[in-house]
C-alpha cells in the first residue's frame, strides 16, 4: 500500500454521484418535482444517499 499510495494510486471509495449530477439532483429536489424516492431511482442511487445529498446541501448550524 505504501507503494501505491507514493504513486498516486492509493484512493478511497469514489462518489457515486459527480458533481454535475449533484447540482441536477439539488435542483431538481428544490423544483419540488419529485420526492426522495423518485429521485433515487433517478439517479440510481439508495435513498439514503439522496437524503444524505440533501442534508450536505444545507447550511452549516451556528455553534451555540
Amino acid at each position: 500500500m505504501a507503494i501505491a499510495k507514493a504513486a498516486g494510486k492509493l484512493r478511497g471509495k469514489q462518489p457515486k454521484l459527480t458533481a454535475t449530477k449533484r447540482r441536477h439532483l439539488l435542483a431538481t429536489h428544490a423544483a419540488g418535482t419529485h420526492t426522495q424516492t423518485e429521485l433515487a431511482e433517478l439517479f440510481d442511487i439508495s435513498r439514503a444517499t439522496v437524503y444524505r445529498e440533501l442534508q450536505r446541501a444545507l447550511p452549516p448550524k451556528p455553534a451555540i
